[in-house]
Order: C-alpha cells, then structure tokens, then sequence
C-alpha cells in the first residue's frame, strides 16, 4: 500500500520534517559518490553493526559477493573480510545510521511515508518536541534491532524505524484520520480511503509477520516494530499528560469516485 494523502491538515510548516527529509537527502547523496573498491565508506563507517557493539574490539568479518574468474568460467564467489571500526563510537552509530540508506527505492519510499504522516506529529509535538522525537525513535529502533540480532556482522542503515516512530504516534493521535491510498487488488492498483488505524495496522502486522519469520534476512523488522511500539506509547503517555497541543479539524475529502470503507466515530 502507498499513502497518497491523509484528510488532516497542518496548522504549522513543518519544518524539521523538511529538515529530516532534506538531511537525509544530503546524505544520500553524499552516499552515491561513496563506494570505492566495493567498499560504501559512510555505510560502513556509521551504519550500526551490532557486533561492534555487543563485542567491542573483537574483529568484524562480513562475507560479501565478489566477481572472480573460477575454472575458466565468470562469475560470484563468496569473500570474507575485515569490516574494520567504526568511523565513530559504535553506540553513536545508533543514531547515525538512520540517516543513511541502501537505494533509490529504499530512500524513495521512507521520504515519502515521513512527508505523508511527519507533518501532522510535529503539529502535535510542536518543531522542537518533533525532533527530539523523531530522533529518539531512530535510536529506540536501533536498540529493538540490536536487541533481536546481537551478533550481526551486517551494517544496518534506514529511516524507517524513526519513521515507523512516527506512525506508531500517528495512529494514537489521530485514530479517525483517513489515508488516500494506493492499493493492489488482483493485479490492479486502485485508489482508496482507508481509515487510518486499518492502513497503519496492516502495515504493523506485516511487519510482525515478517520479523517472526523464520530465516527472515535482509530488512531490519524488528527496528520497525520497536520504533513503531515505542512512538505509539510515548504519544499515548504525552496525549495523557496534556503536554502536546490540540487537535485540529479533519479536512473532509471528496470520495465521490473513489472506492471507500465507511469508518464510524
């Protein structure tokens, strides 16, 4: 599912929305003019692996494809090496590695999910606030991933554990928001309001699905789950004290030739 839009509006520019997005892109950038050799220095150097962290000093071997000339035949062999330390403190590269990611796909779609439900919690959060939070959830996914994988030897980078931070505040702060979304069915991408809670649940789900998965590899899920958990809990616990500004009014959309489910208060 893409979110296209949501029906909230925002009272405010939201401008450390923009600046996480636009710091993001600078190091993505920065990113693609990085590998020499095969080797992606920043991924490298301040993505978190967490066996630096679990078992500091200790060296770093990372297996990784290489193309070689085997029996008079090209192709892919299996290579060990050293990863070598961390450009910075490896408990630094908890924060870190949120602003690097893996590909245009991968950069694309957690921009877009931050600039689609980022807005509306710095609303509520107030600039600052926002990014204390944004922040912090970052970080919580990193523990949530580290906590889960100890022992990896495999850089982790994303966005998409602050991110799913702000969803999971989203959800508690806005449970009658609808999302425009963009939905496969049977081969045939449609457009649909979807309720908030059930376009955010399912996006929780599959990634609980995927993280208790067995030989689950290659996406960091459970730093989605703990991010998504931990932004969930601490809105609840703000919206409980009173410390968050109040809600403004749903922006009602025209559905008139667009598939909806009816959602009631």
């Amino acid at each position: 599912m893409i979110p296209l839009r949501d029906n909230i509006p925002s009272r405010t520019v939201p401008v450390m929305n923009y600046l996480m997005i636009a710091a993001c892109a600078v190091v993505f950038f920065l990113q693609l003019g990085d590998e020499q050799d095969g080797r992606a220095d920043l991924v490298e150097g301040f993505g978190m692996v967490p066996k630096r962290i679990s078992s500091p000093g200790e060296p770093v071997i990372i297996q990784e494809p290489k193309l070689a000339r085997v029996r008079d035949q090209v192709g892919y062999v299996i290579v060990e090496r050293d990863l070598g330390p961390a450009a910075i403190s490896p408990w630094l590269t908890m924060l870190t590695c949120i602003f690097l990611h893996g590909g245009w796909m991968h950069f694309l779609g957690n921009m877009w999910f931050l600039y689609i439900f980022g807005d509306n919690v710095e609303d509520r959060f107030g600039h600052l606030g926002y990014a204390i939070f944004y922040l912090a959830s970052g970080v919580a996914a990193s523990v949530a991933h580290f906590a889960t994988d100890p022992g990896s030897s495999v850089p982790t980078i994303g966005a998409s554990g602050a991110i799913a931070g702000v969803m999971g505040a989203y959800l508690l702060l806005y449970p009658r928001a609808t999302v425009l979304s963009l939905v496969p069915i049977l081969y045939v991408l449609r457009i649909i309001v979807l309720p908030a809670p059930i376009f955010l649940g399912i996006w929780f789900v599959m990634q609980l699905l995927q993280g208790m998965s067995p030989g689950a590899t290659g996406v960091a899920w459970w730093a989605h789950i703990g991010g998504f958990v931990v932004g969930a809990i601490v809105a609840a616990l703000l919206s409980q004290a009173h410390a968050l500004r109040p809600p403004v009014a749903e922006r009602l959309p025209n559905t008139d030739h667009i598939t909806s489910y009816r959602y009631r208060r």
